[in-house]
């Protein structure tokens, strides 16, 4: 009976973590649906959000949210100079090749935050981190429902924008044949830097959205890499549409499972849930669709 109690308030929770889930899987899997490159430096990208936002609220007074605006432009450039100075260079190496590079760019940016700020936890406190709202007998974090809208308002955007533009077909073609798309007088190379500069503002973006609910350190973004892979699994290889489900599927996962096993290893259920996709639907949970 009292796990049925919980039920209500861990569904709720585990759906507004969900919103922000999804954000970060849905960076990746663009970046592995258009170049097919494993980036393992994913989670560092949205540690340097998570930076770029703290900076902008303590030196410049911007609220967090606010700061998305600076922060996911920011990103992007970011990730188009590193595509195009590095990235593109193992475009065509083994998936072993890449993951090296990446995890040394990752180990580069982690310890130059180290550098620059210590490793020292750090928190950005805002007039409503601590305001709660209560419906229904359920209560609900003001900070992390407003996460959740502006995630879901991002990835409801990006989703349309690659379904309907002109870069979103462009794109599309790309993911499936990069040969054909090259035929077709599509500029791959430009098309894949976008992308790569996109899944980076992805990143950026859902660092400045977990600033306001979470604790900032160097190495914050080694979890929720390791989090986007799991998302990007189960729902598909490449799938953006996919990511967006496993990233809502994991938190959910974890939420409801940790009132069994505690707080201590919910972490530690999102890992299971992947070995047990890999083990028995290799393919996701969602299919295997490309970007």
């Amino acid at each position: 009976m009292e796990l049925l109690a919980q039920l209500p308030q861990n569904l709720v929770s585990g759906l507004l973590l969900g919103g922000m889930y999804a954000l970060i899987g849905v960076g990746l899997a663009l970046v592995y649906g258009v170049m097919d490159i494993v980036n393992m430096a994913h989670g560092a990208f949205l540690m340097v959000g998570m930076y770029t936002t703290y900076l902008l609220v303590n030196n410049f007074g911007i609220d967090p949210y606010a700061g998305i605006l600076i922060s996911a432009p920011a990103l992007f450039v970011l990730g188009m100079l590193i595509q195009r100075l590095v990235i593109h260079r193992i475009a065509t190496a083994s998936h072993m090749n890449q993951i090296l590079l990446t995890v040394g760019l990752s180990m580069a940016l982690v310890n130059t935050a180290q550098l620059l700020f210590t490793a020292d936890y750090r928190q950005v406190r805002t007039s409503y981190a601590e305001t709660v709202i209560r419906f229904a007998g359920v209560s609900m974090n003001l900070a992390y429902v407003i996460s959740f809208a502006v995630a879901v308002a991002i990835t409801v955007g990006l989703y349309l924008y690659l379904m309907k533009s002109e870069f979103g077909r462009a794109l599309r073609a790309t993911s499936q044949d990069i040969h054909a798309a090259q035929l077709m007088g599509i500029n791959v190379r430009n098309v894949q830097m976008t992308a790569f500069g996109l899944g980076m503002a992805l990143a950026g973006a859902a660092g400045a959205l977990l600033t306001p609910v979470y604790y900032l350190y160097p190495t914050v973004g080694e979890n929720f890499g390791l989090k986007a892979f799991t998302m990007v699994v189960l729902g598909g290889m490449g799938s953006v549409v996919g990511a967006a489900l496993g990233g809502v599927t994991l938190a959910l996962a974890e939420s409801l499972g940790q009132m069994v096993v505690g707080h201590e290893l919910k972490d530690a259920i999102g890992f299971v849930v992947f070995v047990l996709v890999l083990l028995f639907k290799p393919a996701g949970l969602f299919g295997r669709a490309r970007a």
